[in-house]
């Protein structure tokens, strides 16, 4: 099985890395941060986080069959943030890769509960039971 490092693309309030799972096929982008569109589009240009983003498998990676977003440095989470997840799982969905956020703060759980995308998008209480959905 081929492996890759972390990848860190901004080390300021909001930053996101992408790295391998535990299991073949498995990406998982982390979220540090307030994921709100002043935080992010601050410290991110919109290709570093379509690039973050790619569904696509990166020389060295198998194909992609899960994405898990690790949200649980994420400390608050906006309209535009749910707006970013909601438009990546529609890619996820039509690739055959399958969504799954974890370490959802109760505060960003909210958020997808009041928006009934907790009912859409699989929620794991961490990466590893992610990882086993």
């Amino acid at each position: 099985m081929a492996t890759f490092g972390w990848q860190t693309w901004n080390s300021g309030p909001f930053s996101a890395q992408r790295g391998a799972g535990t299991a073949p096929g498995t990406v998982v982008v982390r979220f540090c941060g307030p994921f709100t569109e002043r935080d992010i589009y601050t410290h991110l240009q919109p290709l570093e986080l379509n690039n973050i983003l790619e569904i696509a498998p990166r020389p060295g990676e198998p194909s992609i069959s899960k994405n898990i977003l690790d949200m649980t440095a994420c400390t608050s989470m906006d309209s535009r943030g749910l707006g970013l997840i909601a438009t990546h799982f529609a890619r996820c969905q039509k690739r055959g890769v399958k969504l799954v956020v974890a370490g959802a703060s109760p505060r960003v759980r909210e958020v997808f509960h009041i928006t009934k995308m907790d009912s859409v998008i699989p929620l794991a209480s961490t990466v590893a039971e992610a990882e086993a959905l």
